[in-house]
């Protein structure tokens, strides 16, 4: 009788514990540096949340790695709900681009709430003739390995659009990776590389001014800041997707009542009409669903991203 006693005196503490949290400071972190839609993202809802709990959320920057050392800090903290992971698409592209990963996206966190999605354009330089995707891949396929792409870096979710891109399309489009979205820019609309693959934000005034010209997006659904702009799935590209993404992630004890209290403030959150504003203004999407929602995308995430990195031959540094 002793070992089913103590079962439920520890279910009662944790229900308790999650009843009263938080008693204290908590941290977001980020593993990237200050600026950005991650941060963005992470700052808007720890200002929310402070609010409801009536304790600090605060946002911490942990950058390096290729997300790996604030997403490793976060795997190994005290699973109490004190230390929570803003992830994105590159704990499930690390996945299988690095051999030897410190920590399991599905092994070692207990995702909270799928917070806000994004879309990578593709976007050419005004030299490049052409005015759509069926054009591209046409080029493409008549220049094998000469047309050059741009993207954020290696295992960026940007080089991961493009090398998707390649491996649906059966083209050959050299990528040329650079160190951030905006020396990775600048090459495009100085014409030193053909074409870019990058978020919604940084491209939509230059895609305004005519610097560059996007001719597909790939979210699955025409995207509020660019809504001339066709889905590559709809320009002929079918199952094409390639979204940016940004979500809470808990280590993996972590009392089940707090990350069920988390995922519903991020919830309501979500759906305010001021938050909701906010974030479509920056060009991202406020999401939510619940905890065994984001589980499966990051599981599906994580399997066609395996897909690519097989495809191209890709390998971590």
């Amino acid at each position: 009788m002793r070992i089913p006693l103590l079962v439920a005196l520890a279910l009662a503490s944790a229900a308790v514990s999650a009843q009263n949290y938080p008693t204290r400071t908590v941290r977001i972190v980020v593993p990237y540096a200050p600026g950005g839609n991650t941060d963005f993202t992470a700052r808007v809802i720890a200002g929310k949340l402070t609010e409801i709990f009536g304790q600090q959320v605060v946002v911490e920057n942990r950058a390096g790695g290729a997300t790996n050392i604030g997403s490793d800090l976060v795997a190994k903290a005290a699973p109490d709900g004190y230390t929570i992971l803003m992830g994105g698409a590159s704990n499930a592209i690390n996945m299988s681009l690095y051999q030897k990963l410190p920590y399991d996206t599905l092994r070692d966190f207990a995702p909270v709430s799928l917070c806000v999605k994004g879309a990578n354009v593709l976007a050419v330089h005004p030299s490049v003739p052409v005015k759509n995707i069926k054009e591209l891949i046409a080029l493409a396929k008549t220049k094998p390995g000469k047309l050059n792409y741009a993207s954020s870096g290696l295992g960026s979710s940007n080089q991961m659009a493009g090398e998707l891109f390649k491996m649906m399309a059966g083209v050959n489009i050299v990528h040329v990776p650079y160190k951030g979205n905006s020396p990775a820019l600048t090459d495009t609309i100085g014409g030193q590389v053909e074409m870019i693959f990058s978020g919604v934000p940084l491209l939509v005034p230059h895609i305004q001014g005519g610097r560059i010209r996007a001719i597909g997006i790939g979210s699955l659904k025409r995207f509020p800041a660019l809504p001339q702009v066709p889905t590559i799935d709809e320009a002929g590209l079918k199952g094409y997707e390639a979204t940016t993404w940004f979500g809470m992630l808990a280590p993996i004890k972590t009392p089940k009542e707090i990350v069920a209290r988390l995922n519903v403030e991020v919830g309501k959150i979500l759906a305010s009409a001021e938050v909701s504003e906010k974030f479509i203004n920056e060009g991202v999407e406020p999401m939510g669903g619940s905890t065994d929602f984001f589980t499966a995308f990051i599981r599906d995430e994580i399997a066609k991203y395996a897909k690519v990195v097989k495809a191209a031959n890709l390998k971590g540094e």
